[in-house]
């Protein structure tokens, strides 16, 4: 009997051997005489195990050069000075590489930083070429001689640009519609009197003049005006009447003064659906806004884009639904996560960090929507609130920067195109020194981040 390492290995015509053996009739081995001599067999050799090759290690990073380590000593030097509490982030958008990081995960108060979270919903919703509409629309009928019969609305649309041709030209660039060109609409529709009113409309957002800061109280010192859907000569009034009803009445002054009789109600009130429209104007495009916006860090602006943002794509024309619209839009497309309370950064329960804010700007760059931030943002050393930063240091015009201030919270986060050819997204915020001592080493931190 073979033994039993023979059984499984010898094979003959897909017969085993063993089996003819048994039987005496294998013809192509010994005689079945000699069964009993055991036979050498050669045993298949199990085979090799493949010796896995463990992949290359990558190569170690290259030595920082003489030019990063300057940025990085002179940056450290800098963040001791600006204190525990603050931090910094510094990617290079060319290299694809971080730079400098110090407390860059800490969420802290962006303060006016914010307003680029505003401003990237805002263009992913609307888009750059939108425009915010107000509008005049009848409820009666026209008569002989002129006469409107009924009331007339002035329905706002959200618009922080509406106002006077004058204050416009102050204020706004020029930009914004104006009650004057409105009022040309209607004598051309060959309105003279009107028996009724002019009422405002400002229902399409909420009747709180502030924002979270406040208690959505009244903040003119940061807003220099009141919230409203409908505002006149940004967010003026008279300290009696609410921003839609001092609309009304400015707009009701102004076609007095153009020879038709009418009087302003004191009170807002919706519009009846059964009006129809007699005359509208349009803001400028939403990149234009943005620049109003972006460039002086018009608070007002920010959170009445926020409100519109509640209003079209959230569940009210309120700040907390627009903020909960912004967060949504800033998760879904970047995977960012700060927390968003308001559009204008006013509150300091608004939280962001620097990695945060600069994984913001490095997803955006050369994008649709990156490519707008960038031009609506003030040119470091020479427009809106960077003007003195950094002025006749390496940065003054090679960055575009985001401002951020309120008490003892000094902020600047944007891009930088360095004198090494290099384009670099950084996030600066410095919490605990007063505004007056940040302020300075700001622009030092600005100037080392263009020369690298």
């Amino acid at each position: 009997m073979l033994p039993l390492t023979v059984l499984g290995r010898i094979v003959i015509g897909g017969v085993a051997a063993f089996g003819l053996a048994a039987l005496g009739l294998c013809g192509c081995g010994e005689p079945s005489t000699h069964a009993h001599r055991p036979r050498t067999v050669a045993l298949a050799e199990a085979p090799e195990t493949p010796r896995v090759t463990p992949p290359p290690r990558p190569p170690p990073p290259p030595a920082p050069g003489p030019g990063l380590i300057s940025l990085r000593i002179a940056l450290a030097k800098q963040m001791r000075l600006a204190g525990p509490q603050s931090g910094a982030a510094v990617y290079d958008l060319t290299k694809q590489m971080e730079l400098y990081s110090l407390r860059a995960r800490v969420a802290r108060p962006p303060a006016s930083v914010e307003k680029l979270y505003t401003t990237v919903a805002a263009l992913l919703e609307l888009g750059p070429g939108a425009r915010l509409h107000t509008t005049v629309l009848g409820a009666g009928h026209l008569g002989p001689g002129g006469v409107w019969h009924g009331d007339l609305y002035l329905h706002g649309g959200g618009d922080p640009t509406f106002g006077d041709g004058g204050f416009n030209r102050t204020w706004n660039h020029g930009y914004g519609p104006t009650a004057a060109q409105v009022v040309g609409q209607l004598q051309r529709r060959g309105i003279r009197r009107v028996t009724g009113q002019v009422i405002g409309d400002a229902s399409l957002f909420d009747d709180r003049p502030g924002g979270p800061a406040t208690g959505y109280a009244p903040d003119t010192p940061d807003y220099e005006g009141e919230l409203g859907a409908l505002v006149y000569d940004h967010g003026s009034t008279n300290g009696k009447l609410s921003p839609g009803a001092f609309s009304a009445r400015q707009f009701a002054e102004t076609m007095s003064g153009a020879g038709i009789q009418v009087q302003a109600a004191s009170r807002t009130r919706r519009t009846p659906a059964h009006a129809h429209v007699l005359a509208s104007v349009s803001s400028p495009p939403l990149s234009v806004l943005l620049q109003l916006m972006d460039v002086p860090s018009d608070d007002l602006f920010a959170d009445m884009l926020d409100e519109q943002l509640g209003a079209r794509f959230g569940t009210a024309g309120s700040i907390s639904a627009g903020a909960h619209v912004m967060s949504q839009q800033i998760a879904t497309y970047y995977d960012v996560h700060p927390s968003i309370v308001d559009g204008s950064g006013l509150s300091r329960a608004d939280r962001s960090s620097p990695d945060e804010i600069v994984k913001l700007l490095r997803l955006l760059w050369h994008t649709p929507v990156g490519d707008v931030l960038h031009d609506s943002l003030p040119v470091v050393g020479k427009t809106g609130t960077v003007t003195t930063i950094a002025d006749g240091t390496a940065a003054q015009g090679r960055c575009v920067a985001k401002t951020g201030t309120l008490n003892n919270v000094t902020n600047l986060a944007g891009y930088c195109h360095s004198r090494g050819g290099h384009t670099l997204a950084f996030a600066l915020l410095i919490d605990g020194p007063s505004n007056w001592q940040a302020l300075p080493l700001l622009g030092q931190m600005a100037a080392t981040i263009a020369r690298y």
